[in-house]
């Protein structure tokens, strides 16, 4: 089919809206059939409206085959300003949601993985106490890595972010929270678990096989401050444990998220006095444009329930 050529729609109805989130959906999950649960509609369903809305725009958004999925050059050009004017759409009915029903609206929170096991940790507290004070607020709650939450914050899809601080950006604000305790751990098939080998140190781990976070994090910062190599990668915490598990190699940890496995024998840290960091976990969001009310009553109750942990 031969797309039509300037064909860019003078003004935005609801239908291009509409395919707009569809595009984007697809272009987020990586293709059709795995965009199928996250839009709840049948694929031939999918691949209609993002035939639409080529034919709308007059351009060829992505190339699906045999080759697997993938966008063109104008298809990541009109996800980039596909993802900037959803981001301001939903913006704007927040505001409306406010004028009209003062705190409402949707919230879309993001928090770095394996937190909610962590005790220093009071989100869960602040959520109640948020919930009970605005209680039309429809709250989201993502999971994801340091990276991800960073740019989804800076986009507009998240209102506030929860990670471990590693490098500070201009373009966002940092609220200290919590601390985590990370600890190096072997698994019961190491040379290292059977023996206390108090003598430890981080000459000692240089030559082990160590395994770490595979992006930049407080994990890649003090693998270089203490010039460390690694032998493999995780993209998360559990990645991280089902190496450590397996004996062949050695990683750090936090100490609430090893704890079970520790209990049950299959893991232990060593050197803990010696071999060990600390993260300072900071809620972040973006420099500008301000919050919305419900984002910024959020974030301060966040901040609040923190400050009430006795340390």
């Amino acid at each position: 089919m031969q797309l039509k050529t300037n064909t860019v729609p003078g003004r935005l109805s609801d239908t291009d809206l509409r395919l707009l989130r569809v595009f984007k959906a697809v272009a987020d999950c990586g293709g059709m059939a795995a965009a199928e649960l996250d839009l709840d509609i049948a694929t031939s369903t999918i691949s209609r409206h993002v035939k639409d809305l080529e034919e709308r725009l007059g351009l060829t958004l992505c190339r699906r085959g045999r080759s697997g999925f993938a966008l063109t050059p104008e298809g990541e050009k009109v996800y980039a300003a596909a993802q900037e004017l959803l981001s301001a759409t939903e913006s704007f009915r927040r505001s409306l949601h406010e004028i009209h029903r003062g705190l409402g609206g949707e919230l879309h929170v993001a928090v770095f993985e394996k937190t909610a096991t962590n005790p220093h940790a009071r989100i869960a507290e602040a959520i109640a106490s948020f919930r009970a004070e605005a209680p039309a607020v429809s709250m989201h709650v993502h999971v994801g890595s340091i990276a991800a939450i960073e740019r989804g914050v800076l986009s507009g899809q998240f209102q506030v972010g929860i990670i471990p601080e590693h490098r500070r950006s201009e373009s966002l604000v940092y609220h200290a929270l919590f601390d985590e305790s990370m600890r190096l751990y072997v698994g019961r098939n190491h040379p290292w678990f059977a023996t206390r080998y108090p003598n430890l140190g981080w000459d000692e781990l240089r030559g082990q096989p160590l395994v770490g976070l595979g992006y930049h994090s407080p994990n890649m910062i003090l693998t270089h401050d203490k010039r460390l190599e690694r032998a493999a990668s995780a993209s998360d915490q559990e990645g991280i444990a089902l190496l450590v598990l397996s004996g062949c190699y050695v990683g750090f940890l936090p100490d609430h998220y090893a704890e079970p496995f520790v209990r049950a024998g299959r893991m232990r840290a060593v050197a803990p006095r010696t071999l060990r960091y600390e993260c300072q976990f900071s809620a972040i969001h973006r420099r500008a444009p301000a919050l919305s009310v419900a984002a910024e009553r959020f974030r301060a109750t966040l901040v609040a329930a923190h400050r009430e942990v006795v340390r």
